[in-house]
């Protein structure tokens, strides 16, 4: 496999090499839908357990991206979602084992009906076919989305960035000895092999094969593949995620809340990057919470009045801009604003929020069904962190991801969500007058 850093010399190796990979994908995924689920938990379980074996190795293998990631001076949160820990490694195999124990939906029948003239028509889910999917930094994407498209029957084109080439390669490795061992295709989890955007380019042009991309990363990158890709795309822009505390919101409750949606892992997309706060709480309540942020070092960025009153409190802020409001820090700060009332929260919402996730804070009934039904988010919630906007956390297991999206799929992405369905239509001589 070529270096990371080496491009493929021409413009028609890259559209050799496209071509190459959606062949195989799309030959592997007509072999790959009609898999018994037995034989795909049996190579997921395999998977689960080299990622395990592999541990040392891998985490030797990921300190090559960081030493280079910081060399090229990447961020501290793009360093954190690059670094796999033993943690983080267990974490993988952990999901890997959690998808093998989900049920398959491939088959599962959504309606059946039968017309008057005795035409028996049923409903019923399949994988969508090809997957392409485009991420950055998090290596554990790899197997997160080798393992959701393998049991949902659908074959996979990973393309990774160039600052975890060595620990995705790394990780593809596994998942091919997975399928080799279990006698699944080889080719139904392929890894790109170079990061260069002109390969990129011609992968999102092969409509003719690839059904669906996916892309995970930066606002930058996601646009890239929107704006590039002749196949549909399913895709969050960013994480601008915020905490209303309402004017009866708990002191105690609210700091543990937006503690842990900041703190947490301030660096993933369904992290907390606004606080709002009613305007009768913020005395009260702003100093208190406030405080709790600040020691954890979050930066507190705040509008007029919310500085005023934290600043009354002894805490340090800095004045936010107007393109506070709108900014994914993915970073310990977070923007503050007194609002007047619930209606003035949810508008600040609707307008400069991503559609991601959000959450109120309140002990009244009506004001938390006012918020969950007027907030357009994914997901929305109801005294409990955004950081629950998660696969695992539902219950998914593994997400391939967050879609704020409105068509075929909102908010993570699990087996269903890479299903389409078709129609088995069973007559007896049936035909049309």
């Amino acid at each position: 496999m070529p270096s990371a850093t080496a491009p493929i010399a021409s413009t028609d190796d890259h559209a050799a090499l496209a071509l190459r990979l959606g062949r195989a994908a799309r030959a592997a995924s007509l072999v790959l839908a009609n898999v018994p689920t037995e034989r795909k938990n049996a190579a997921l379980l395999r998977l689960a357990a080299l990622i395990d074996e592999s541990a040392a190795a891998l985490a030797e293998t990921n300190t090559r991206d960081l030493a280079a990631g910081a060399e090229a001076g990447l961020a501290p949160a793009m360093l954190d979602r690059l670094k796999l820990t033993p943690a983080r490694i267990a974490q993988m195999a952990e999901g890997v084992r959690q998808v093998a124990a989900l049920p398959d939906p491939v088959g599962d029948e959504l309606e059946r009906f039968t017309r008057p003239d005795g035409l028996e028509i049923r409903k019923v889910r399949v994988p969508i076919g090809v997957i392409a999917i485009i991420y950055e930094s998090r290596p554990n994407v790899t197997i997160d989305c080798a393992a959701l498209c393998l049991k949902s029957g659908n074959a996979s084109i990973l393309r990774g960035g160039k600052e975890a080439f060595h620990s995705n390669t790394a990780l593809a490795a596994l998942i091919a000895r997975a399928l080799a061992e279990t006698g699944l295709p080889a080719d139904a989890v392929q890894l790109m092999p170079t990061t260069d955007r002109a390969a990129l380019t011609e992968l999102l042009k092969r409509d003719d094969l690839i059904h669906c991309v996916i892309p995970r990363g930066g606002e930058g990158l996601i646009r890239f593949v929107a704006q590039n890709s002749r196949i549909p795309v399913i895709k969050h822009y960013k994480g601008v995620c915020s905490i209303y505390l309402h004017r009866d919101a708990d002191a105690a409750m609210a700091s543990a809340i937006a503690v842990n949606a900041k703190v947490q892992r301030p660096s993933v997309c369904n992290a907390a990057e606004k606080l709002l706060v009613h305007r009768d709480a913020a005395p009260s309540l702003l100093p208190v919470v406030g405080r709790a942020l600040a020691e954890k070092k979050v930066e507190l960025r705040c509008d007029p009045e919310a500085a005023r009153i934290l600043t009354a409190a002894g805490l340090a802020t800095k004045a936010a801009t107007e393109t506070d409001w709108d900014e994914e820090y993915l970073d310990l700060i977070i923007a503050v604003k007194v609002v007047d009332d619930l209606p003035a929260a949810v508008d600040f919402i609707n307008t400069h929020g991503s559609a991601h996730s959000d959450a109120i804070i309140t002990g009244d009934a009506a004001a938390a069904e006012h918020f969950l039904n007027t907030v357009d988010s994914a997901a929305v919630f109801w005294n409990a962190s955004t950081r629950f906007n998660d696969g695992f956390e539902f219950g998914l297991g593994a997400e391939i991801g967050i879609s704020t999206d409105r068509l075929h799929a909102r908010g993570p992405m699990g087996l269903r969500e890479l299903c389409t369905y078709k129609f088995r239509v069973v007559g007896r001589g049936h035909v049309r007058g």
